[in-house]
């Protein structure tokens, strides 16, 4: 059964006006975009909705919405992917626009009222959240946060509640679990904490606890990942995968949704941070927020991994370069011969034997590390950028698949036409071999450690 999930918070209407631009007009140093193409997709707590229910929850959205051309448009987005308990206001629908030249943001354009004025909040409204597995409150500064009837719910929630908070909004109430402030957001609350390190981050975070007298709060850091703290011992920080590129625009909403579903799911505090830090870094590599409907946060594993990279690199008219082996133990010579390959070209996808297939090729006392260990030391890795897994006996099949420009080897096969050289001549591919470190090997490792 999928858990129940509520946002309850300010649903937006979030527009990209995409175009190009190769002048400038004549009268100000200002680009002419062109060829506008509009694009329209659910913004604020809309967004976090959609995007909790793509990671697998039934969710229903509590969000204020008037009777005007933006919310028609929000309902049609959020039609057959959420359940919409509409929440009477007046006000008009915030319309947030991007005005984009390729993947970057000219101007913004802002429409609607600064706050929405409440009606009642539904009866129907108060039950779902009292019922739910977990809240999520995703506020936007428009002023339902501060409904007393809203917060009157949220405190009798019966499952967790996550609050992701916002500077105009109003406090979180304390029966509050997690709250997911950015960095900015914490310093603007705990503006006498100075310094941008983890030491102020964690004491900014204890701050904000016995501030709002919540439960926990897990400050966002971006690229840095996120830092948990309970207000005392050590705080847990939860490292970012580097990614290379997308859009940050809706990363926040991607982090409190994806925690939130994992405590519906029955997820300690500190698992579903550590869920959600992924969560947001694969949300921002496949595209962001511009690419809200087109991979489910779900279907999001190794392999869509690899063709998200290959994607980017191939669209960016880059070189894409795999090199294979089983990389039993990784030494200086692996080092050595990956860090040559991606100097080849704009990514580096390594292809890696499974445990079978090791175990076939060198002998039933090998691998001496299992596959998903394997791949999760060449991913820390900072020249490779992507995992692949094969069982063949040799990569004929997933090179057929990932199809890369540069098939990269290290040894000594100078002189001598590669195995894998006939596969990648079917689409002009080339078989290249790497200098290596003489006298390094897996296998000479292990025989020196017999002895």
């Amino acid at each position: 059964m999928r858990p129940s999930v509520v946002v309850v918070g300010d649903a937006l209407l979030d527009v990209d006006l995409v175009g190009t631009a190769s002048r400038l007009t004549p009268d100000a140093p200002v680009p002419v975009v062109e060829d506008v193409e509009r694009r329209e997709r659910p913004g604020g707590a809309a967004l976090a909705a959609v995007l909790a229910a793509q990671s697998g929850a039934e969710v229903v959205l509590v969000a204020p919405l008037t009777d005007d051309e933006g919310a028609e448009r929000l309902r049609a987005l959020l039609d057959g992917r959420v359940r919409l308990i509409a929440v009477p206001a007046t006000g008009g629908t915030a319309v947030k626009q991007r005005v984009r030249v390729g993947d970057h943001s000219v101007v913004r354009l802002d429409s609607g009222a600064p706050a929405a004025q409440l009606g009642a909040l539904p009866a129907e409204a108060a039950a779902a959240i009292r019922d739910a597995a977990a809240v999520l409150v995703a506020d936007y500064g428009r002023g339902t946060t501060s409904a007393p009837d809203v917060r009157e719910a949220l405190a009798a929630a019966r499952g967790p509640v996550v609050w992701d908070p916002h500077p105009r909004g109003a406090d979180p109430v304390p029966s509050t679990r997690l709250v997911t402030p950015n960095g900015a957001e914490a310093a603007r609350v705990v503006p006498d904490v100075a310094g941008s390190g983890l030491a102020a981050v964690g004491a900014r975070a204890e701050a904000l606890i016995r501030h709002w007298g919540v439960g926990a709060v897990a400050v966002t850091l971006g690229s840095r990942g996120a830092l948990l703290s309970y207000g005392e011992g050590a705080p847990l920080v939860v490292p970012a995968t580097p990614v290379t590129g997308g859009d940050p625009c809706g990363a926040g909403d991607s982090f409190a949704a994806a925690v939130t579903v994992a405590l519906a799911g029955g997820a300690v505090t500190g698992e579903a941070v550590t869920v959600a830090v992924a969560a947001a870094g694969a949300f921002v590599a496949r595209g962001g927020a511009t690419s809200w409907d087109a991979v489910p946060a779900a279907e999001v594993g190794p392999a869509r991994g690899v063709d998200g990279v290959l994607a980017r690199v191939r669209a960016a008219g880059g070189t894409v370069v795999a090199t294979g082996g089983c990389f039993d133990l990784l030494h200086a010579g692996h080092v050595a011969t990956l860090r040559a390959a991606r100097g080849l070209g704009d990514c580096l996808v390594v292809c890696i034997n499974s445990d079978a297939s090791v175990a076939r090729l060198k002998g039933p006392s090998r691998p001496l590390v299992t596959a998903a260990d394997r791949a999760r030391v060449l991913e820390a890795l900072e020249f490779v950028d992507a995992v692949v897994v094969f069982d063949e006996d040799t990569p004929a099949q997933v090179l057929d698949r990932l199809r890369p420009d540069v098939w990269a080897k290290g040894g000594d096969y100078a002189g001598a036409d590669l195995p894998e050289a006939a596969v990648l001549r079917q689409w002009g591919g080339q078989a290249v071999v790497l200098p290596y470190l003489p006298g390094r090997s897996t296998t000479a490792l292990v025989e020196r450690s017999r002895v």
